[in-house]
């Protein structure tokens, strides 16, 4: 047996045909990508092909634990993107019916040849967990049943994020391609023109050190490095050459590599105003250098400034004659979002009005809220980079925050937001909502209260799941009204403690007085305290507070709801 590495390049038709079999081993993490993830792959494979009428598009590596000659594959690094190609493969499957389903099927389940003994089973074997579940849901096409089930009563996360996705592929492709034939030309184009590289070795070993050579955080060559050579190369001073590289040098210590690597994604963002398409170096080429010819004042008056407002907002340590706390309270708001997309056009409002500090603080409270509104309302990068690109615009025009379109909430804007803090809170992301969660208990509270996500955990106050002789079910007689209103921030509290499974089904005076009060369990929760001062927790009650807190956010947040 050869113990050689290899490594091609594969379509997807080839890639999911009988040369492999893929598996994902029990030690893999579950699949994790979101909708954030599957709608910007769907959102850049189909910009591709819209585009582009000749070129192939690359999706990524993956390494395998494979020997040559045998179709086997343990996938040791690319199970995300597989999975969620095969989920997005199993929609446009599901779009169809007839010969072009039959064809689409077989990307996913090889049909079997008994001549070559070759079994029928699907493509990719997901962990054990998730595996059944996978099969029966997307492999065998049965999407309209895997979107009807209640995310909150799968298993696990992983299972939410295939349910989730497949609901995103489903409703996105309706939307994007009108008519049967335009659908079947995307699909072809994904199968004969998007490619893997495969890279392949037959032991374990191998397939790490492949793997951590492939995702090495180490010292090698960075782009910054390579922007660095063309900005101080052109300094013909040995003089001013020196003291360039320490300025450098001294950035890139205070921001960490990996923060000063950021940096220039960042700056490249704020310049060329779009998600980018190529690598950071070449955009950074294109974009940024070509507006910035001198190199000194490129340094002096760009990258420095940037560098100091990156500093700063990473550490939340704004420095002001006034409103300082305030700024910082709201970037420490913003960094408990879930992606940092909100940055550059922070970086370059704070490089602009450092000596204006009202005007900062007022800024990032309306930054801030629209952060928060794409952040709960689910928008994908595209969407935000959109939104951020024209922010980044009206910041570079000198705008006051007030004048800002990208900041602005109408009641149009306000509607949506209330209808989305007014759904199943419990059922979004953890992140998403814990991060409403703690936003309320901070409005409520004046923001007097601090909080450690570590040890944070949300809990119903009516529980999911109550007995018939108890006083839940004398208080909520109707099992669909109960189901209305079970998930909904009102009948949500943040505790400092693990769930206790015991406790979760208590009486509501037991509960309160077992499992909601204690200093251990209540901390500085303002939410929490309000629910222990209830008598009874009764539909009434219920839609009462939940009015109340609705208020309390269009209140906060400056939502035009009148």
């Amino acid at each position: 047996m050869t113990k050689k590495i290899t490594g091609a390049e594969y379509s997807l038709a080839k890639i999911f045909s009988s040369e492999f079999e893929f598996f994902i081993p029990s030690y893999q993490r579950p699949y994790a990508w979101s909708v954030d993830q599957a709608s910007e792959l769907l959102d850049d494979l189909v910009a591709f092909h819209e585009e582009e009428d000749e070129e192939g598009y690359f999706l990524g590596s993956i390494v395998l634990i494979k020997s040559e000659g045998e179709a086997r594959a343990e996938v040791i690094d690319g199970q995300q993107r597989l999975t969620t190609l095969t989920i997005l493969l199993g929609a446009i499957a599901d779009a169809h019916d007839g010969e072009l389903r039959d064809e689409i099927e077989s990307y996913i389940v090889e049909p079997g040849k008994k001549i070559e003994k070759i079994p029928s089973k699907p493509r990719l074997a997901l962990r054990e967990r998730d595996r059944s579940f996978f099969e029966k849901y997307v492999q065998k096409f049965a999407i309209d049943a895997l979107i009807e089930l209640d995310p909150v009563a799968l298993d696990n996360e992983a299972q939410r994020n295939i349910r989730e996705n497949a609901e995103c592929f489903r409703s996105e492709l309706e939307k994007r391609f009108s008519t049967p034939d335009a659908l079947q030309d995307f699909v072809s184009f994904m199968v004969t023109r998007c490619y893997l590289v495969a890279v392949s070795t037959p032991t374990q070993e191998s397939a790490f050190r492949v793997f951590s050579v492939m995702n090495s955080r180490g010292l090698d060559l960075q782009p910054t490095d390579i922007i660095k050579a063309d900005i101080i190369g052109q300094m013909k001073d040995e003089k001013t050459r020196t003291k360039y590289n320490q300025k450098w040098e001294d950035m890139e210590v205070e921001l960490s590599r990996s923060g000063f690597n950021d940096l220039f994604s960042f700056v490249r963002m704020i310049y060329a105003k779009e998600k980018a398409k190529r690598s950071v170096l070449e955009e950074f080429r294109q974009h940024v250098l070509p507006k910035n010819p001198d190199p000194g004042a490129f340094i002096d008056d760009v990258l420095e400034p940037f560098a100091d407002a990156l500093a700063d907002i990473r550490n939340a340590s704004v420095a002001a004659t006034s409103h300082a706390e305030i700024i910082n309270s709201y970037i420490r708001w913003l960094q408990r979002i879930d992606n940092s997309d909100w940055i550059p056009p922070a970086m370059l409002f704070l490089k602009n009005n450092r000596n204006k500090p009202a005007r900062v603080a007022r800024f990032f409270q309306l930054l801030e809220r629209v952060a928060a509104y794409m952040h709960v309302d689910r928008y994908n990068v595209n969407d935000r980079t959109t939104l951020y690109a024209s922010l980044i615009e009206d910041v570079e025009k000198g705008m006051e925050p007030d004048q800002c379109d990208a900041l602005q909430f109408d009641r149009k804007w306000s509607k949506k937001f209330r209808e989305a803090l007014n759904g199943d809170i419990y059922k979004l992301k953890p992140r998403r909502r814990n991060y409403l969660i703690l936003r309320l208990d901070s409005f409520i509270s004046d923001g007097a209260a601090t909080y450690d996500p570590k040890v944070l955990t949300i809990e119903h106050v009516l529980p999911q799941n109550v007995e018939d002789d108890s006083e839940w079910t004398a208080w909520w007689p109707d099992e669909d009204e109960r189901e209305k209103w079970v998930h909904r921030i009102a009948n949500l509290v943040p505790l400092n403690k693990k769930k206790n499974s015991a406790a979760q089904n208590y009486e509501f005076g037991k509960k309160c007085h077992v499992y909601f009060t204690g200093p251990k369990n209540v901390s500085s929760y303002a939410l929490t305290s309000q629910v222990i001062a209830q008598a009874t927790w009764t539909p009434k009650s219920l839609k009462q507070r939940q009015e109340s807190l609705l208020k309390i956010f269009a209140e906060n947040w400056e939502l035009d709801l009148l």
